[in-house]
């Protein structure tokens, strides 16, 4: 009896570590996780708002922003460094993997993570505010405003992080960049990791604080959900990508160009409008230079008139040089990732000077040809006098019965050759070896004016 109790001891214990494991199985932490390894725009705003809410509606025990980026738009960031310090879930930013960066707006959206890290052989800092189009320098009133105001936006995240303040204000004031290991020497991050597991096993037990009070990471073997950018928010930042939106732009103006030119054509004019519309799209999430823009247009009408008026090749040098500088100036951005690229303007340009050259050769091809219609069409062709010309008659000249008025007598059946056309009266003379002819009775070129 006493051994059935001590198996069912034995069983009981043995439900109870199975339940409690199959518990602990159930409560493993769950981690969101999005990488974002290009510029910070709009775009990057909306996504990082999106997925922080997929990661608080699903009780995330933490969410982690895998960042690399070369900067971007001042307003962006905001947004972003807004999200991050109202967000329930607590929000890990890592720099990484080795190579990464987080130059400029990145680092802002570094410092205002719960837990920054970084993984080795990586940088953060240089988030100085360039003038928009290299304008006011930073000594200048405007420019020393945008300078305090940013320095004063990097201190106030450094301070509710408990991060260094003097390094934070130095990345904008002085443009200071780190690597991993001097920002965490410095106090701007709170540790290095490797990978993102080992980013998770460094933060487990670390106390953050949120809107809702100071909690504690759990995240040992948390599972790791990652968030793809959906096709929506793919097609929205390819579209806020500068080159592209510089690409839609010439392409759709000279679509529109080249329809209006030849009506009836339809294809042009239709792309032409699509891609300008989505450019348009584009340059809402890019800062747009007028100027760059007017150059581009201004470019594009030294183009056309190159076309319209002989100029021996200098309409086309002064628009292929708007053009160009016009693509260099159209986003008025400091930051090289949101700026049009040389290696898209020039070959765009060219491809479009390509296309203007072969028009107008072929449109000087056009002029010099003989006319094969019309009066003047009929200028040198041959034809037989359908009747004695002496001076005048018929003569006959592409199937068709002309008046003629000939310089000499000619019999009928003569070949002849149109000299000039007058109304409807054609001068002709003959084309018969001289001794061939008919005899000419006299020299009527006098009597048949």
């Amino acid at each position: 009896m006493k051994q059935s109790w001590w198996q069912v001891a034995g069983v009981a214990a043995a439900a109870v570590v199975l339940l409690a494991a199959s518990g602990g199985a159930s409560e493993q932490p769950l981690v969101h996780l999005l990488r974002w390894d290009d510029a910070i725009t709009p775009v990057t705003a909306d996504v990082v708002a999106k997925a922080l809410d997929e990661a608080h509606a699903a009780g995330a025990e933490a969410f982690v922003l895998e960042l690399d980026t070369p900067g971007g738009l001042l307003d962006a960031t905001r947004d972003i460094v807004t999200e991050i310090l109202h967000s329930e879930v607590p929000v890990l930013v890592w720099v990484g993997p080795a190579g990464a960066r987080a130059a400029s707006a990145g680092a802002f959206i570094t410092l205002a993570g719960h837990v920054a890290a970084m993984a080795p052989g990586t940088n953060i800092g240089a988030a100085s505010p360039v003038m928009m189009g290299g304008g006011d320098s930073p000594d200048s009133t405007m420019g020393s405003k945008i300078q305090n105001d940013a320095a004063a936006f990097i201190r106030t995240i450094a301070q509710r992080r408990g991060r260094s303040v003097e390094w934070a204000e130095s990345t904008v004031r002085e443009a200071v960049s780190s690597t991993s290991e001097e920002a965490l020497d410095a106090g701007a991050i709170d540790l290095i990791a490797d990978s993102v597991e080992e980013l998770l096993a460094e933060a487990d037990g670390c106390i953050v604080a949120t809107p809702s009070g100071e909690v504690t990471l759990l995240l040992t073997d948390a599972r790791i959900a990652r968030q793809e950018v959906d096709l929506r928010f793919r097609i929205l930042a390819l579209l806020a990508n500068p080159n592209v939106a510089y690409f839609l732009l010439i392409l759709g103006f000279y679509g529109l160009f080249f329809e209006l030119s030849n009506p009836g054509v339809i294809l042009p004019g239709v792309v032409g409008a699509v891609f300008l519309v989505l450019a348009l799209f584009s340059m809402q999430t890019l800062p747009i230079s007028a100027a760059g823009l007017l150059l581009l247009l201004l470019g594009g009408v030294f183009l056309l008139l190159e076309v319209k008026v002989a100029s021996h090749g200098m309409l086309t040098v002064a628009g292929l040089a708007s053009s160009v500088l016009g693509g260099l100036m159209l986003f008025d951005s400091p930051e090289p990732a949101l700026r049009a690229s040389l290696r898209v303007i020039l070959p765009l340009t060219l491809f479009i000077a390509g296309l203007f050259a072969v028009a107008v050769s072929l449109s000087v091809r056009a002029m010099r040809r003989k006319p094969v219609t019309g009066r003047e069409g009929l200028v040198g062709l041959t034809g037989t006098a359908a009747t004695r010309l002496a001076p005048k008659g018929k003569v006959s000249v592409r199937g068709e019965l002309w008046d003629a008025h000939a310089s000499e007598v000619m019999e009928r059946g003569t070949a002849v050759q149109v000299e000039s056309v007058e109304g409807l009266l054609l001068r002709v003379r003959s084309t018969a070896p001289e001794g061939e002819n008919s005899p000419v009775s006299t020299d009527l070129n006098q009597t048949g004016r």
